[in-house]
């Protein structure tokens, strides 16, 4: 039986990524496409559960959802694909999502996590343009083939998400690293608008690399396709069992 493959992103439907991974995996098996009607980058997990959600069906088994990437993972599998993907991708990302402050804000990343929650097996993929601003949709594309075919024959434990940050080709391999850290520190524009009330705009930063050596960041510098398994676990373990916790235990 050919496998069913769920694609998505937080860029939109409409965007080159999505539309070169399609391309790439047709012949694969049967493909459905849910993914947002616009960009949602930066959504995280958010859900939309104060309102309602639109879906427009774009062609048979392409459908636009006027909510989060998270939103789209959970319409699909609860109600819009006829049984559950043997792989869930999100992606092709236009820009890297690299270390832990990409990951945890990431709407692409954010889907694949979504995915491994229900239990799937799941890859977030994003790329890197060259020093032009160019992005090399077609070669990531063909390359993350190779992968999902190995990943077909050979598959990784469910309710696991992978991350796949791709520099630009030619590629040197495939490193398993950890997530560096980078550390944003965006402005604060202030504004206002045409009846006089005041406005507030995050503006973009260059992030400070706080974390390089044997992560995903130093990966793809050296041209290597990075690739780091994700699991949401927020415990600080390691502070568990600290003795400066006596006192406050105590305290009833």
């Amino acid at each position: 039986m050919r496998p069913l493959f769920l694609l998505t992103n937080d860029d939109g439907f409409f965007s080159a990524g999505l539309e070169a991974l399609r391309a790439s995996l047709e012949d694969l098996g049967e493909i459905y496409i849910v993914a947002p009607d616009r960009e949602r980058s930066a959504t995280s997990l958010s859900l939309s559960l104060h309102r309602p959600l639109r879906l427009q069906t774009i062609r048979p088994r392409i459908f636009a959802v006027d909510g989060t990437p998270a939103d789209c993972i959970y319409l699909a599998i609860k109600g819009l694909l006829p049984e559950l993907p043997d792989l869930v991708i999100s992606g092709l990302n236009h820009g890297p999502n690299l270390g832990k402050q990409d990951v945890a804000y990431s709407g692409t990343v954010a889907a694949a996590l979504q995915a491994a929650f229900l239990g799937l097996r799941s890859t977030a993929v994003s790329l890197l343009p060259d020093s032009h601003h160019h992005y090399f949709f077609n070669e990531a594309a063909a390359a993350m083939r190779k992968i999902i075919v190995y990943f077909l024959e050979n598959p990784f434990p469910a309710g696991l998400a992978l991350n796949f940050n791709l520099p630009p080709p030619p590629f040197r391999g495939i490193k398993i690293v950890p997530l560096g850290e980078k550390r944003y520190n965006p402005q604060i524009i202030e504004n206002t608008d045409p009846r006089g009330r005041k406005y507030y705009w995050i503006g973009s930063s260059q992030p400070e690399i706080v974390s390089k050596e044997g992560t995903d960041i130093e990966a793809v510098s050296e041209g290597f396709i990075a690739l780091t398994p994700l699991r949401v676990n927020f415990t600080a373990t390691e502070y568990c069992h600290l003795s400066c916790w006596e006192g406050l235990i105590n305290l009833f």
